[in-house]
């Protein structure tokens, strides 16, 4: 039976060469991209900011429906078309396109860093290891998961996953052993099932709402819990990992792991829970942004 483990965890998100947290405060924060500084909300700083002014190239501007909508305002020449980044190293190095967004991001979640580095510390001595992720974007987290084996990425946005073909072509991995599909994450997730398919490891970042490419709904709270039990049908007792996030909800992560409790019940291993963190350069503060629960299987 996996253990629970009730003292929350923060993975904690450092800055690399591409990327940085380099202030925050106000209810915003203030980050670099590779050459380019950039503005955006962030209600989760009720702090001050360290600096009295702010040097950006653009700010997102929220619009008045706080689920969504906005605008960039730019002050400085950015290119429109995006720019390369990387992160990792060796074999997992990703390099992708960075790229201001209606959505307010800018092409990926820099807070996932630390997540990717936990997967692969699970998957540690691995090539054959197959992984699962859902709602996979612009795929950096699925090109660092594909040096350990074959990875399944699907996603509801044909955009989104044409995006991450070409950060695949970007980064010379269009060789790794990648499935791009298309598709609502849940009904993928159940046909896996009645096709007796088992995986390594799952990684589901699930929107607080969303629309499937054939107009299905997808809402957080009334719809996670069964696509875990159908995820949780895809792993069995040699599985290594199941990491799932959860970003702008009135949640607490002890609930999320509590489902996870519930479900991995009958599965070996750990259940952990806690925040998702960018610490500002210079050892500053962590900025919290999402809250996750992990179950891990170590060999």
């Amino acid at each position: 039976m996996a253990e629970l483990i009730r003292q929350p965890v923060v993975m904690a998100g450092e800055g690399w060469a591409d990327y940085g947290l380099v202030d925050s405060g106000h209810g915003r924060k203030l980050e670099r991209y590779g050459a380019y500084r950039f503005i955006r909300p962030e209600p989760q700083a009720l702090w001050s900011p360290r600096a009295t002014e702010w040097d950006a190239h653009g700010e997102f501007v929220p619009g008045a429906d706080e689920d969504g909508g906005g605008r960039w305002n730019y002050t400085k020449q950015t290119p429109r078309d995006g720019w390369p980044l990387s992160v990792g190293d060796g074999a997992g190095k990703v390099t992708f396109t960075a790229q201001c967004t209606p959505f307010r991001h800018l092409g990926f979640f820099p807070d996932m860093a630390p997540v990717w580095g936990w997967m692969g510390e699970q998957l540690t001595g691995r090539s054959d290891a197959s992984t699962l992720n859902l709602f996979g974007y612009t795929g950096v987290g699925t090109l660092s998961l594909s040096q350990y084996g074959p990875v399944t990425h699907v996603d509801a946005s044909k955009k989104s996953v044409a995006q991450a073909r070409a950060n695949a072509a970007l980064s010379d991995m269009e060789s790794r052993p990648v499935r791009w599909i298309v598709d609502d994450a849940a009904k993928f997730t159940a046909r896996e099932l009645r096709r007796g398919k088992r995986y390594d490891g799952i990684i589901l970042d699930p929107p607080k709402f969303g629309r499937g490419p054939d107009g299905e709904v997808w809402r957080l709270e009334e719809h996670l819990p069964g696509l875990i039990r159908d995820a949780r049908a895809l792993l069995d007792g040699n599985s290594r990992f199941l990491f799932l996030t959860v970003y702008a909800v009135r949640m607490s992560s002890l609930a999320i792991a509590g489902l996870l409790d519930e479900v991995f019940a009958d599965l070996p291993g750990r259940i952990e829970h806690g925040d998702l963190a960018v610490r500002e350069d210079g050892e500053g503060r962590l900025l919290p942004t999402a809250i996750f629960a992990r179950w891990s299987n170590p060999a």
